[in-house]
C-alpha cells in the first residue's frame, strides 16, 4: 500500500454522527483541494518516493543524519526570527543557543550537539506568527506537492522561504548551488516524513488529515 496510490474501497459507517467531528472545519475549496490531494498522491507515488528510495539506498545513514541536521540548523534562523516576532524571548534564546552550538562545535550543523546538552528544538514559522497576532487560519488549502495548509499558513510559507533565501545569500552561495541545496533539502524532508497517501485504508483519509492539520496548527499557535 505504501508505494501505490490506489483509492481506498471502504464501506461508509452507518453512524453518520461519527462524521461530525471530521466536518468541523469549513472547506469551501474542497473540490480544488481534493483534486490537488489526488495529484499529490500520484506525484508522490510515481515521482517523489522513487527519488527518495534511491536517495536512501545510495546515501549512508550517517550522511543522511548529517544532512538532516544541517537543514534543521538552517531552519533555526526562521524559528529565531518568528520567535522574536511573537515576543517569545525564551524560545528565541534557546533557538539561538542551538544555532550557535551546532554551527560551531557541531561543524556547521552537521552534528546535533545542542540537543544532548539541553537545548530543545523549537518550531515556529510565520504562519504561527500571523496566528499569534490574531490572523485567522482562513480556508483549508491543499498545496501542490506540499500538502495540507491554510490560506494563512500558505502566506506564511512565502515569508519563511524569503528568510531561507536571505540565509543562503549571506552564505554567498551561487544560484546553482542554492538550487542543488534546495533539491536535497526537499528530498531529505520527504524521506523523514512517514506519511503515505491512501495507506490508512480509510475512506475518510482526506477528512482525517484536514482535521489533524487544523487541530495541530491550533495547538501550535496557542502555545
Amino acid at each position: 500500500m505504501e508505494d501505490k496510490a490506489i483509492a481506498p474501497k471502504v464501506a461508509l459507517p452507518d453512524n453518520h454522527e461519527e462524521l461530525g467531528i471530521m466536518t468541523a472545519y469549513d472547506d469551501p475549496w474542497e473540490g480544488f483541494n481534493r483534486r490537488i490531494y489526488y495529484f499529490n498522491a500520484k506525484a508522490d507515488t510515481y515521482f517523489l518516493l522513487p527519488i527518495v528510495d534511491a536517495y536512501k539506498k545510495i546515501t549512508p545513514d550517517v550522511v543522511e543524519t548529517g544532512l538532516s541536521n544541517f537543514f534543521n540548523n538552517l531552519g533555526e534562523i526562521s524559528t529565531f526570527i518568528n520567535s522574536l516576532l511573537q515576543f517569545k524571548l525564551s524560545v528565541a534564546g534557546e533557538t539561538f543557543g542551538r544555532f550557535l552550538v551546532n554551527s560551531t562545535i557541531g561543524l556547521a550543523g552537521v552534528i546535533d550537539v545542542a540537543t544532548p546538552v539541553g537545548f530543545v528544538e523549537q518550531d515556529e514559522d510565520f504562519g504561527q506568527t500571523l496566528g499569534h497576532w490574531g490572523v485567522s487560519s482562513g480556508p483549508y488549502l491543499v498545496l501542490p506537492l506540499l500538502g495540507p495548509s491554510s490560506l494563512r499558513d500558505a502566506t506564511g510559507l512565502a515569508f519563511d522561504a524569503l528568510a531561507d533565501q536571505q540565509t543562503l545569500d549571506v552564505l554567498g552561495m551561487k544560484s546553482e548551488e542554492e538550487l542543488y541545496l534546495s533539491l536535497v533539502n526537499s528530498i531529505d524532508a520527504r524521506a523523514r516524513l512517514p506519511f503515505r497517501y491512501y495507506a490508512s485504508g480509510s475512506a475518510f483519509e482526506y477528512e482525517y488529515l484536514k482535521l489533524l492539520y487544523k487541530k495541530y496548527r491550533e495547538i501550535q499557535v496557542a502555545r
